[in-house]
């Protein structure tokens, strides 16, 4: 690839682990909210009860996603905003007393609300990968007292594509009577996900992650589990999160839902066959590791070392490059630290620092993954003698 032949262009973009560039059909969706359609949901004139009834549709679309009942569903902004109301709500109904379980691979909104927590009455229990990159299900058991509220196991992990025991977890935890979060905002739109199946608890989702609009995620609730507001005010989403509904987001929300439930088997081959002819023209580089090749993980995902040079430097130089890849997760990835999910799996620091992941999407093509591979071939022997630098 020639740099200056990428300065005006926009970017080969292997990074739909941090977000996804809105699919077409998705925009067309929303456009009329946007302009010609318009009304607060709650009011009860014609105009009132049109964004209603879009509202409706957009949530028995994501519930059809995910296998679930439309009633059971409450829409949020944000994957972490989910989360984290979960865990409040968990913890307030039990007075701030109590245990919670997750693991170190956990999305920093889950990690981050528990830590929170720890600080007052709630005790924690962070539970690390094997070398395989998944939680252990004997581990979940093993740290489970008769005060623990609530798991934490996300179904699969943002950085390195691992897929979850979530299905065994929840069936251990439910013979205790204790309540499952399942983070599925990376799985969503590129796996099969059932919350009957799953059998958990609680479960997140995020449009962005799957072509659909950033600022409109979805909460699933299992019906009787406890759920409070983080957001007072008027009685929007079940009296759970007041103020005016972003209806042309979720019209968005409920549009990529209804594609993904519709095309999951083609995107899967899609996604599958680009990764495999990746992880395939990987061995005649050298000197690197696919992390975790042998777990299951997501179709889409290579999480993987270029030994011998520093990621965040190959990160850097491919981005002039016109490729986009990232280091790990988008809420860290602007610094250069090693993966804490690698360390906690008890890879090398060395070869932490020299890992890249790399998330290929729908709009991308085998002929993008022959170019980034060509890319990395006349980069890295350069990068590794030190002589060559990004841009």
């Amino acid at each position: 690839m020639d740099p200056a032949a990428t300065v005006d262009a926009e970017p080969t973009y292997f990074d739909h682990n941090a977000t996804t560039p809105m699919d077409p059909r998705v925009r067309s969706a929303m456009l009329p909210w946007l302009d010609v359609h318009h009304g607060n949901p709650s009011s009860a004139h014609t105009c009132g009860r049109r964004a209603h009834q879009a509202m409706d549709d957009a949530r028995s679309q994501v519930a059809g996603l995910i296998g679930a009942d439309a009633g059971d569903v409450v829409f949020t902004a944000t994957g972490s905003e989910a989360n984290s109301m979960v865990i409040h709500a968990v913890a307030e109904a039990h007075d701030y007393r109590g245990h919670i379980v997750y693991g170190s691979i956990e999305h920093p909104s889950v990690r981050v609300a528990s830590e929170r927590l720890a600080r007052g009455g709630i005790e924690t229990t962070e539970l690390r990968p094997g070398a395989e990159g998944l939680i252990s299900p004997d581990a979940v058991a093993n740290a489970l007292r008769d005060d623990t509220l609530l798991v934490c196991v996300m179904q699969a992990n943002n950085e390195l594509g691992t897929i979850q025991p979530v299905a065994e977890i929840s069936a251990l935890c439910r013979k205790r009577g204790i309540p499952v979060l399942c983070d599925a905002v990376q799985a969503v739109g590129k796996i099969p996900v059932d919350v009957a199946d799953l059998g958990v608890t609680y479960l997140t989702l995020g449009g962005h992650k799957f072509h659909g609009p950033l600022g409109a995620a979805a909460l699933w609730v299992a019906p009787g589990a406890p759920l409070s507001p983080i957001v007072y005010g008027a009685a929007q989403e079940h009296g759970l999160r007041a103020g005016t509904e972003n209806v042309p987001a979720l019209v968005g929300l409920g549009e990529c839902a209804d594609l993904a439930r519709r095309e999951l088997d083609d995107r899967h081959r899609h996604l599958l066959s680009l990764r495999t002819r990746f992880e395939d023209g990987l061995a005649a580089l050298g000197d690197t590791v696919v992390h975790c090749a042998d777990s299951p993980r997501l179709p889409h995902t290579t999480h993987v070392a270029f030994l011998g040079v520093s990621g965040h430097d190959l990160m850097l130089w491919l981005d002039g490059q016109g490729v986009a890849v990232s280091t790990g997760s988008a809420c860290h990835s602007g610094q250069p630290q090693p993966s804490r999910v690698l360390l906690h799996m008890g890879t090398s620091e060395a070869e932490a620092r020299a890992s890249l992941r790399v998330s290929f999407g729908v709009p991308n093509t085998p002929e993008e993954v022959d170019a980034f591979l060509n890319a990395l071939a006349a980069g890295l022997p350069e990068l590794r003698a030190g002589s060559l630098q990004h841009a």
